[in-house]
């Protein structure tokens, strides 16, 4: 089974063109806002906290607001998710705006990604089942990270050429255009009924309720411990400019070098592990690779050049790709499809608030102990986090059955394991 046949489904192509311009539109907004706050008030320290709530506020709304899509059709959620953000990114979008207000909308905007997330996901895998919903979560992985270098480059010409407000303009249209696409591209489906993962009816969930059911489960714990190790494995992206000085080689071409190393190594992760790699093997790989990718980042210790750097960055993301592309595939086996949405925001916007607090702690540690060591850092943090969740999730994998199993699986509940 190879990527055509996943493009061949109309509705996969509505969700992905949907993504790519919001991602796109993302990436503008991310530098438009770093230009823009950096201008007003030349405070580096302003721009970093802008730039995090970009990333931290996606948890609060995953949590509080994840179970939308568990309890209204998943495809209205991402549509109406998408249009509330095209109002408030075109509201940031005002020139001379007061930056109090500029956080507060930014701060309400980037909360709104927790259940757009979750209902997105959770509505992917309505539309593709087993290996061909791998080999989507492939290609989402190469999309985002494509998405992010061109993004960074594009909107950087754009917000030096034009001006900041015009990249937050963009980014509107890009949610606009999103939800176009997905109301138009993607049959309707009634809200999802059904029990939860232990049992109890998914419509009596308290708010929240996805991160506790995600906590009591230990596979769908491990996976999400597995998952959250991207907080360590960003760090060298959120720390690319003291390394570039660390390693002698300063300039901004050097920094954007830096940047997309761990893209473009994910691209090659994505495609590599998704489309070679039988899901037996993924399945069983998937906690020694979570692990691995932190030893490329280790060896950052003995202060390697820019291309060995470079090429070690790589390697992580393609490591880290790979298995979170797994992590996905086996996540929602494991939970009935009337929980898939808040479980999955719980996760997913986990994911994006912990890479915005590893690239703060990388900038603290770097001042402390040094660009290099501060990546060695987190190579072996994530190494020995991960080992609990990795031996957890070695148990728990027994549990996953094949993708022609798939369709049962989401519409039982799986027992608890002795350990909970």
């Amino acid at each position: 089974m190879g990527y055509g046949s996943v493009f061949a489904v109309r509705e996969f192509r509505a969700l992905w063109a949907g993504e790519l311009f919001s991602q796109v539109g993302d990436q503008f907004a991310r530098v438009a806002l770093a230009v823009l706050v950096y201008q007003r008030t030349s405070s580096a320290l302003l721009t970093g906290l802008v730039y995090a709530l970009t990333y931290i506020p996606s948890f609060i709304g995953g949590v509080l607001l994840g179970g939308l899509a568990d309890r209204h059709p998943r495809r209205e959620v991402v549509v109406t998710v998408d249009l509330l953000r095209a109002v408030l990114t075109g509201l940031m979008a005002i020139p001379g705006l007061p930056l109090p207000v500029l956080c507060v909308l930014l701060t309400a905007m980037t909360t709104l990604g927790g259940p757009f997330k979750g209902a997105q996901l959770a509505l992917l895998a309505d539309v593709l089942t087993g290996d061909r919903y791998v080999l989507a979560l492939s290609i989402r992985h190469m999309t985002i990270q494509s998405a992010q270098v061109g993004g960074f480059l594009v909107g950087g010409v754009l917000a030096q050429a034009v001006s900041p407000s015009a990249g937050l303009g963009v980014d509107a249209l890009s949610f606009g255009a999103a939800a176009l696409l997905v109301r138009f591209g993607v049959h309707a489906r009634p809200a999802p009924t059904g029990a939860d993962v232990d049992g109890r009816p998914s419509g009596r969930r308290a708010t929240g309720g996805g991160l506790v059911m995600v906590w009591r489960h230990p596979g769908l714990r491990s996976l999400t411990a597995l998952s959250w190790l991207a907080g360590c494995y960003i760090v060298p992206e959120g720390i690319a400019a003291p390394y570039a000085d660390a390693v002698g080689a300063g300039t901004a071409v050097t920094v954007g070098l830096i940047m997309a190393s761990d893209p473009i190594g994910s691209v090659v992760g994505a495609f590599v592990f998704g489309r070679f790699v039988p899901e037996h093997a993924r399945i069983r790989a998937l906690g020694p690779i979570a692990l691995l990718a932190g030893v490329p980042l280790a060896l950052c210790a003995l202060r390697p050049g820019l291309a060995v750097s470079a090429l070690l960055f790589a390697m992580s993301g393609a490591l880290a790709t790979a298995y979170h592309m797994q992590i996905g595939a086996s996540f929602v086996q494991f939970v009935p499809a009337s929980s898939k949405a808040e479980a999955l925001g719980a996760m997913s916007s986990g994911l994006i608030t912990v890479q915005g607090l590893g690239a703060l702690a990388g900038g603290g540690l770097s001042d402390l102990f040094g660009a290099a060591n501060t990546v060695a850092i987190a190579g072996v943090a994530g190494i020995l986090l991960g080992l609990s969740p990795a031996r957890t999730w070695m148990r728990e994998a027994r549990a996953v059955r094949s993708p022609d199993a798939a369709e049962d699986i989401r519409e039982e509940v799986i027992p608890m394991s002795r350990d909970q």
